[in-house]
C-alpha cells in the first residue's frame, strides 16, 4: 500500500517538474538570430517556400561564403598539385592534418608557417580563403582559380615572399555573407583592426539578406495560413526601378564610392545614396576607370540597352535559380526586347543562323580582365587575368571577329 502511494507522490508532484525541466532545456536549445528579433532564418521560410529555398541553396549567392570543410574547397589536393613554389627554397604545400586542411609554409624544407582553411569565400570563378586568428579574419597566401584548375598567389600578393597578414575587414563579409557582428573598439585605442564576433557569423547570402527582416511576416502566416498576399514584407514587384537597382547595387556596384555605415543596414527598398559618401569622379566605360570586378550596376547604366529602355536587373537575371553559363537562356530574355518586328535585331543575324538565337551573350556582353585582381603562376613566372563577364552592353567587333572565325572553321571541318 505505502508503495503506491509513493507512486502516486511521483505521478502527482515529480513527473510535472521534469516536464516543466524538459520545455526550459527545448528552449534553452533555441537560437535567436545574431541580426535581432526581426529575423526568423532562412530555414523558417521552407515551410511556405520549399520549391525557391530549395533551388536557391545551388547558387553562387548561396555559396559566397562557406565554412573551410574538405567538402567545401574546389582546389586539388593530389601531391602534384598542391605545392605552389615561390623559388627553389620557399614554397607553400596544401596539406591535410586530421579532418583540416592547412596552408604550410616551407623556407628550405622546414615549416615556417602552418594556417588553417576556416573560411571559404567564393566559388563559381575563383575561391579565396581566411584564417581566425582570435576574433580577427586573415586572408591565406594561397587561393583557387577555376578556369586554371590551380592554386595561384591571392590577389594583390607579392610573388616573392609568403605572406599570412594580410587583415580582412567587414567590407569583403557584408557582400560575401549575410551578417557578422563587429565588436566595438576597446576604449582608449588610437588604432582600432577590425574584430568579430565569430559565433555571429551567417555565411552566404540568405533569404533575409536580400528581403529583408521577416519574422513578423512568418508570425503572420503562421498564424493566418489561410492569408495569401504576403504580409509584412517587402515585395520586389511593388518597388521603383531604382530601388530595384539599389538592392543589387549595394554589393554590384562602384568600389569608388565608400559606405558612410555598414552595408548590412541595407534593407530592400531603401535608397542606396544614403549610405554612402557621394562620388564625383565621372563613369567611364573604358576598363581602366571602370573595372569589370563587382561593379555590374555601374556598367550596365551606361548601356544603350539600360538608358532606353526601364529595364532593370531581374530582367535577365533569376536570383533563385543556378543558370550560370546558360548562354540559351540568357539570349533568350535579350531577344524579348531586341526582335526583327521591333527593327532592333542583332544585324548578323543573317551571317549567324541559328547561332544568334541561342548566344546572344559573347558577343555583347564578353568576359574582360580585371584591371583590379590580378594573381601570379607559381615561381612568379605569369600574370595570370582574372576574367569577368562586363555588364557593359555593347558592340565589340573582336568578339564579332572570334565568333565568325570560330563559325567558319566549325564550317570547313563539316565538310
Amino acid at each position: 500500500m505505502k508503495r503506491k502511494n509513493i507512486y502516486r507522490l511521483v505521478a502527482v508532484f515529480v513527473l510535472p517538474l521534469i516536464l516543466i525541466f524538459s520545455q526550459c532545456l527545448q528552449e534553452n536549445k533555441k537560437t535567436d538570430d545574431p541580426r535581432g528579433n526581426l529575423y526568423a532564418g532562412s530555414a523558417s521560410c521552407i515551410k511556405c517556400h520549399k520549391d525557391i529555398s530549395q533551388s536557391f541553396l545551388n547558387t553562387a549567392h548561396h555559396f559566397s561564403t562557406r565554412s573551410g570543410e574538405l567538402k567545401n574547397i574546389h582546389g586539388s589536393f593530389s601531391k602534384d598539385s598542391s605545392v605552389f613554389a615561390y623559388n627553389d627554397s620557399l614554397k607553400i604545400v596544401i596539406e591535410k592534418q586530421g579532418k583540416r586542411l592547412f596552408q604550410n609554409a616551407y623556407l628550405k624544407g622546414k615549416k615556417i608557417e602552418s594556417q588553417p582553411f576556416d573560411i571559404v569565400f567564393g566559388g563559381s570563378k575563383a575561391e579565396t580563403y581566411l584564417y581566425w586568428k582570435g576574433s580577427k579574419t586573415y586572408q591565406l597566401p594561397l587561393s583557387y582559380f577555376e578556369n586554371l584548375h590551380s592554386w595561384t598567389n591571392s590577389p594583390g600578393y607579392e610573388g616573392d615572399k609568403v605572406d599570412y597578414n594580410r587583415l580582412i575587414g567587414s567590407r569583403c563579409f557584408e557582400c560575401h555573407a549575410s551578417y557578422i557582428k563587429q565588436k566595438s573598439p576597446e576604449s582608449g585605442a588610437l588604432h582600432q583592426e577590425p574584430a568579430f564576433d565569430k559565433a555571429s557569423l551567417i555565411m552566404g547570402i540568405d533569404c533575409e539578406r536580400c528581403h529583408g527582416p521577416g519574422a513578423n511576416h512568418v508570425n503572420y502566416h503562421t498564424e493566418f495560413p489561410e492569408e495569401k498576399q504576403a504580409k509584412y514584407i517587402v515585395k520586389f514587384a511593388s518597388l521603383s526601378r531604382g530601388q530595384k537597382l539599389d538592392a543589387c547595387a549595394v554589393c554590384h556596384s562602384s568600389s569608388k564610392e565608400q559606405f558612410q555605415t555598414s552595408a548590412f543596414g541595407f534593407k530592400m527598398g531603401d535608397t542606396l545614396a544614403k549610405f554612402k559618401d557621394p562620388s564625383f569622379l565621372p563613369e567611364d566605360p573604358n576598363p581602366p576607370t571602370l573595372d569589370v570586378h563587382g561593379n555590374q550596376n555601374g556598367l550596365l547604366a551606361t548601356s544603350k540597352c539600360f538608358l532606353k529602355s526601364n529595364m532593370d536587373c531581374s530582367n535577365c537575371h533569376n536570383t533563385h535559380v543556378n543558370e550560370s553559363n546558360n548562354m540559351a537562356i540568357y539570349s533568350q530574355r535579350c531577344m524579348a526586347c531586341h526582335s526583327e518586328a521591333k527593327h532592333n535585331f542583332c544585324t548578323m543575324a543573317p551571317k549567324l543562323g541559328e547561332v544568334v538565337k541561342n548566344n546572344c551573350i559573347d558577343c555583347h556582353m564578353p568576359l574582360k580582365s580585371s584591371n583590379i585582381i590580378s594573381v601570379e603562376s607559381s615561381t612568379g613566372k605569369k600574370a595570370i587575368p582574372y576574367m569577368v563577364r562586363t555588364h557593359h552592353i555593347g558592340v565589340y567587333p573582336e568578339e564579332t571577329k572570334k565568333i565568325m572565325a570560330f563559325l567558319s572553321q566549325k564550317k570547313i571541318e563539316q565538310n
